[in-house]
């Protein structure tokens, strides 16, 4: 890795730019920002694609160090972060590193900036890496600029940035992937109904995990589940499941709640001489998850998985200017990532929920946000920013459509460019109409009131019978973090809390 470095700073004749091509397993998560630390002066940002995924990570290369979190590493993300003036390594979500670019493009004490898991191609990581490299075609170009991707997206990304590329070979243990369909030899095919997961479909995911248990001799069983309701009803159907304890890992936990599933696995019986078995534990636990555990994540104990085959994707219907998050089958991109979760820590066993034939008729990869979701935040963070080069150029009709958005809410003006309020919208860490909500409705019902209704709206907070009130009694210690900050930056107190509310 360091050769590579040298290699690329010394062709530019300036820092290295490079992109990172290596399979799950690599260490590039861990390897590659230490490494830039060892030659550079100032601070490493590494975005990482999920808040779980930036904590998790700062937390395994400090422990490495034998320091605690805050020292040489740290993170920052929405409502919470852990640095200090000592921070050479700091761990952040790509719209962390956004707002601090909009703010200060030359990003004064930063060194470095790598954007990890690039290929997921979600429209705050594809903003961060284009005003990176943009920051350092014209303003630093002594910023060292590092894209890390899992896929074939790296020689794309290389020709955009300029960049080498350094391929790592694959180092991750073997995996038996194994072809589990419904009864009926429908795969994944008929897993979608028009209320979305159908239940039996549900049912034979909970029967994979028994019959994974069952299998298998050995070692933690991670299941891939496309959203919360699906890993409530996965988790009923498991009631009672002998010799397991299982637990739930998604975006939407307190992260003390998700640091416990990430935490290192209690001290486990040794086993057999010769044997590859995982070491046998008194229980064993089943992991159901979100898309969370695709990438970035290692969960420890993991020797199983358990893949549904499906995820939520962004999905706008321009004409009518709704969107949101749809299920959808999986990418085979996608599910190989999810399959390698198996083979992190020894050789391991993967259970697609799905025949051969569905298989093979997967996409390839799963569709870049830019071609797929509401571009408001998206067009806004461009009109402020300026003109730049793009990895992909969004479709017109989509960015048309975002454009009549904002200047229907006045942050952008007739010819395109951004508007005083828009400017103030782009700073909170909302999507511009909910911004705009909170800027209108502070001043009206008081910027507590409004600061908590937005936060519910923003977190997905379930509101049974329109109940606000009972939503917010409800609610846990990071929704109110939320609040506290939007209530502040509602005031217009946007420098002091911009960065960890993003």
């Amino acid at each position: 890795m360091r050769q590579a470095l040298d290699a690329s700073a010394a062709r530019s004749g300036g820092a290295p730019a490079l992109v990172v091509q290596a399979p799950p397993g690599t260490g590039k998560t861990t390897l590659v920002p230490m490494a830039l630390a060892a030659r550079c002066r100032g601070r490493v940002v590494v975005t990482q694609p999920r808040r779980v995924a930036a904590r998790a990570a700062a937390r395994r290369i400090a422990a490495l160090m034998g320091e605690g979190l805050g020292r040489t590493v740290g993170y920052t993300v929405r409502g919470e972060g852990a640095t200090s003036r000592a921070t050479r390594v700091e761990m952040v979500t790509p719209g962390v590193l956004v707002r601090r670019l909009q703010r200060d493009p030359e990003l004064p004490g930063v060194d470095a900036v790598v954007v990890d898991e690039a290929h997921e191609r979600s429209l705050e990581s594809d903003l961060a890496l284009a005003f990176a490299a943009d920051v350092r075609a014209n303003l630093r170009e002594d910023l060292a600029l590092v894209a890390m991707s899992a896929t074939a997206e790296a020689e794309r990304m290389a020709g955009f940035l300029g960049a080498d590329v350094l391929d790592i070979p694959a180092a991750g243990h073997p995996v038996d992937v194994r072809w589990a369909p419904p009864a009926d030899g429908a795969g994944a095919g008929r897993a979608l109904g028009p209320e979305g997961v159908r239940r039996e479909f549900l049912s034979h995911v909970a029967s994979t995990v028994r019959r994974a248990m069952d299998r298998t001799p050995a070692g933690d069983v991670l299941v891939f589940l496309p959203g919360v309701r699906e890993i409530g009803a996965v988790a009923a159907a498991l009631e009672g499941l002998d010799g397991a304890v299982v637990e739930r890992l998604h975006g939407r936990m307190p992260p003390e709640a998700q640091d416990r599933v990430l935490a290192p696995t209690p001290a486990a019986a040794p086993a057999p001489a010769g044997s590859s078995a995982a070491p046998a534990r008194s229980a064993r636990r089943v992991i159901l998850s979100t898309a969370v555990a695709e990438s970035s994540l290692t969960v420890p104990g993991v020797r199983v998985v358990v893949d549904a085959g499906l995820s939520r994707e962004a999905r706008t219907d321009y004409g009518r200017g709704v969107g949101g998050l749809v299920t959808v089958r999986e990418s085979q991109a996608s599910g190989v990532q999810r399959a390698g979760r198996a083979g992190r820590e020894g050789p391991g066993v993967a259970f697609r929920c799905m025949d051969q034939a569905t298989w093979s008729r997967l996409a390839k990869h799963a569709e870049p946000e830019v071609r797929t979701a509401d571009l408001t935040g998206f067009a806004l963070e461009l009109a402020c920013w300026g003109a730049t080069r793009l990895l992909e150029e969004p479709p017109e009709a989509a960015l048309d459509a975002a454009r009549t958005v904002l200047r229907g809410i006045g942050c952008i003006d007739a010819d395109g460019a951004v508007t005083p309020l828009g400017r103030r919208i782009v700073r909170l860490p909302l999507e511009p109409r909910l911004g705009r909500a909170l800027v209108e409705a502070a001043p009206i019902v008081g910027a507590r009131t409004a600061a908590e209704v937005c936060a519910l709206v923003e977190e997905g907070v379930r509101v049974e019978g329109a109940d606000l009130a009972h939503a917010w009694r409800q609610g846990d210690a990071r929704l109110r973090r939320s609040a506290e900050r939007l209530e502040r930056l509602a005031g217009g107190d946007a420098d002091d809390a911009c960065d960890a509310a993003r």
